[in-house]
């Protein structure tokens, strides 16, 4: 892949001033903190969320923002478990010298193939692929159990994302989490500030998005996949979310 076009798929930062400068909406992004030589301090953006805006008030830091596609292009379970680190907690506090150590190497190594001349895409997605992998093995082992509703929440993101294509009622969802809708709604608008439907809806948004700028099934097929029983349903969804409709965003999307 040319180099040109990759990094359009991934930013590596160090000279930033604000938490707006993110890749798409469809981005992810991992801002490194690094308090001392012996810990890390690591803050998550996931999926159509900003960082809060303290994050940046630190002298030394990476910021790493990468899209959704680095990861979907790899198998189903490796793209959960990176879909529920960034959802489980906003940060992970690394205070074991030698752990911080080899994180701060292996994003030493990304910033290394990022900015080569002769900087290759599988290399830097393998070496994205590795740190993530450690992240999410850290994170693993490194907190206690959640309290009770913010796990909740992240059982609700982590079954919808396997679920949203077929599951589109939150009742579906209530009943798998063994609570009402009312009560599940209450959660997650006080962690997440959207009801379910609204959370679905988001994610619906940004699967078409995706598929659409693809361009490798047609609208109609999109909007099927997406469990909508005809294309003008699609279209008026689409339009009423993002302002256009789906052929005139595929239309400025690829020029």
């Amino acid at each position: 892949m040319h180099k040109n076009n990759w990094k359009n798929k991934i930013q590596i930062n160090t000279a930033f001033k604000s938490n707006s400068q993110l890749l798409s909406e469809n981005s992810m992004g991992i801002y490194f903190e690094f308090n001392s030589q012996s810990t890390l301090n690591v803050h998550f953006k996931p999926l159509n969320e900003v960082f809060k805006v303290d994050v940046f008030n630190v002298e030394e830091g990476v910021l790493i923002n990468f899209e959704r596609d680095l990861i979907d292009e790899d198998d189903i379970e490796y793209a959960l478990d990176v879909m529920s680190l960034f959802n489980k907690y906003p940060q992970l506090y690394i205070l074991e010298e030698k752990k911080a150590t080899q994180i701060k190497q292996l994003i030493g190594f990304v910033k290394e193939e990022f900015t080569s001349k002769e900087g290759s895409y599988i290399m830097i997605k393998t070496l994205l692929k590795v740190l993530l992998l450690h992240l999410i093995r850290y994170q693993n082992n490194g907190f206690l159990e959640q309290e009770l509703n913010q796990k909740r929440v992240f059982q609700f993101l982590e079954l919808m994302e396997t679920n949203f294509l077929k599951e589109t009622n939150p009742i579906f969802y209530s009943n798998t989490l063994g609570i009402s809708t009312k009560r599940l709604n209450q959660i997650l608008k006080e962690k997440l500030n959207a009801t379910a439907k609204q959370i679905i809806q988001q994610r619906q948004i940004t699967e078409a998005k995706r598929k659409l700028i693809r361009g490798e099934i047609t609208t109609k097929e999109i909007a099927f996949d997406l469990g909508f029983d005809s294309m003008s349903s699609f279209s008026r969804f689409f339009k009423k979310n993002v302002g256009v409709s789906p052929s005139d965003f595929k239309k400025d999307n690829l020029d």
